[in-house]
């Protein structure tokens, strides 16, 4: 009959994400040699909705200019079916996928809150745990400095 070895004797052979996973937090991530491991939730994907494609493309090459976001897909075409003022309203809307740092998010929905011809504008955004390290280290250089408008060349 084989030796069955105590518990946590046992737990030091499974491997690190194993552990990791049963106790309920995520797998320690490898540093790079630079020190700049992408931190999980510092970048963000914003969501918004807009009538057309004229003004979903206003609103992202803005937000570009103005660092605010690094990236804006346009996804045209979309239906959204939703409940306003009392009535069920269907409408074609362009849904825009706005990449940012998590720490502009505030920013980017009062700028996009500003500009945009809804009453209520749709701008959601939900933190991005993993993905491309060199992709979300590139969201993060590019929106790392927002120019300041007082110091903006005219």
């Amino acid at each position: 009959m084989p030796t069955l070895l105590p518990a946590a004797s046992r737990l030091l052979l499974l491997p690190r994400a194993l552990l990791s996973m049963a106790s309920g937090s995520p797998p320690a991530q490898p540093s790079s040699a630079s020190g700049s491991a992408y931190v999980p939730g510092s970048v963000s994907a914003a969501f918004v909705t807009c009538p057309n494609e004229k003004v979903a493309k206003e609103i992202a090459r803005a937000v570009v200019e103005k660092r605010l976001a690094a990236c804006v897909n346009l996804v045209p075409q979309i239906t959204s079916i939703y409940e306003w003022k009392g009535k069920i309203e269907e409408d074609s809307e362009v849904l825009m996928m706005i990449k940012t740092q998590s720490s502009l998010v505030p920013a980017l929905t009062d700028f996009v809150r500003s500009v945009h011809p809804y009453e209520v504008a749709e701008v959601i955004a939900l933190p991005v745990e993993q993905g491309n390290s060199p992709y979300l280290q590139w969201v993060r250089q590019v929106t790392e400095s927002v120019p300041d408008s007082s110091t903006a060349p005219l």
